[in-house]
């Protein structure tokens, strides 16, 4: 079934269903959808291809919304093979398609299709070209770095309707959880776009200059519209400036034998106690680190709680640090409880990885308990919650 965004521009993405692992590292057990769009006019244009997982679906569900129309544009906003599986097979089922993209992905084009004379057949357009498509007006927005450096976005001009590539997207399905968006929307951001800030900022900055945008069509996830795409507008100014979005604290610990675990929960007893307004515990040797990578932005304040393994940090708790630092976490107050039964090291090794995060507020005391929490601890315990809570 074709789904019609409007009179004239209708949806041919795929949902893939069978994926475990988004960009072999994210867990989607909702699965993944791959948006790709065709704007029928007088010159018909196509809006992105899908993942290769997906070809027989997307060139069956083409075929259908063109009812027999030969398109001549291919819009590559995005390089990644998500969105650009399919060119091949677009090129081979419509041989005269121009592949309109920025500079730099003509360049990446045959670094992903090697076999494939690309010739003639591409147009590279720049930040404010314009494309006439008869009653619809493309215009072409520079959105480098959200998430690749080719990125090139497009304004739909008559519609007010804009194709945000990569940006406004979610993990799932395209009509999962459509009344849910933020959740799986903050776990995407943060993981997939989060390191580029400054970037997304120049974006929104971009877009409030727009004659106005009514809609908006990411690669991934629903379309957006009324208040749920002001509500997005207004989540990524936060999240692009670093800024906080909720009043809280998320407590991380990763627990070899249970004894971190004890006091990590503790710890989430005594904050919630003294009225903290939000405490979210995790534990990172079992749930999604991309989950909490996201709980960890939302919130102004982050305890880590680790044990000590090999004189350094034990992996779960070192594995999410350094994801923490890839994305540009900034702009928030740390915690540390630490565990080791001889030599403990895992504050030293935790410092390290914090060390380079901007605009980071260490707090005191650090913690330290000895293979198991003790009575005796339980001061420094309450020393830490009351500075968490200070803040």
């Amino acid at each position: 079934m074709i789904t019609e965004v409007t009179n004239n521009i209708k949806y041919v993405g795929c949902d893939d269903n069978d994926i475990d692992l988004f960009e072999s590292q994210y867990p989607v057990p909702g699965g993944m959808c791959y948006n790709s769009y065709v704007i029928i006019d007088e010159h018909i244009a196509i809006m992105d291809t899908v993942d290769a997982r997906c070809q027989e679906e997307w060139l069956g569900k083409l075929a259908q919304a063109l009812d027999g129309r030969q398109p001549e544009f291919l819009i590559v906003q995005h390089m990644e093979p998500d969105h650009t599986g399919c060119v091949k097979a677009a090129l081979e089922q419509y041989p005269s398609l121009k592949i309109v993209c920025s500079a730099m992905a003509a360049k990446f084009l045959p670094q992903f299709n090697e076999q494939v004379d690309f010739s003639g057949n591409i147009q590279v357009i720049k930040e404010g070209d314009t494309l006439a498509l008869g009653k619809h007006t493309l215009q072409f927005v520079g959105a480098p770095f959200i998430h690749w450096p080719e990125v090139m976005m497009t304004y739909c001009v008559e519609e007010q309707l804009f194709f945000s590539a990569d940006a406004f997207g979610k993990f799932g399905t395209y009509d999962a959880d459509a009344d849910n968006w933020l959740d799986e929307a903050r776990r995407y951001y943060f993981n997939v776009c989060g390191k580029y800030g400054p970037q997304v900022i120049k974006l929104l900055e971009k877009a409030t200059k727009l004659p106005g945008i009514k809609t908006v069509c990411p690669l991934h996830g629903p379309v957006l519209e009324g208040e749920k795409l002001a509500e997005a507008m207004r989540l990524y100014g936060i999240w692009g400036s670093y800024a906080v979005e909720s009043q809280g604290v998320l407590i991380a610990y990763a627990s070899i034998h249970g004894g971190t675990r004890k006091a990590a929960e503790k710890m989430c007893d005594l904050l919630k106690s003294k009225n903290c307004p939000k405490v979210v515990l995790v534990d990172l040797t079992r749930q999604d680190v991309a989950e909490c990578i996201g709980w960890a932005f939302q919130y102004g304040t982050l305890l880590c709680c680790a044990s000590s393994y090999d004189a350094d940090l034990f992996p779960p708790m070192h594995i999410f640090l350094h994801k923490l630092k890839l994305k540009g976490y900034q702009n928030r107050c740390i915690a540390l409880l630490e565990n080791g039964t001889w030599s403990p090291s895992a504050a030293k090794q935790m410092k390290v990885l914090i060390e380079p995060m901007k605009n980071i507020t260490l707090l005191e005391p650090v913690v330290t308990i000895k293979s198991t929490m003790h009575k005796t601890d339980i001061a420094q315990m309450e020393a830490l919650a009351n500075a968490i809570l200070a803040q």
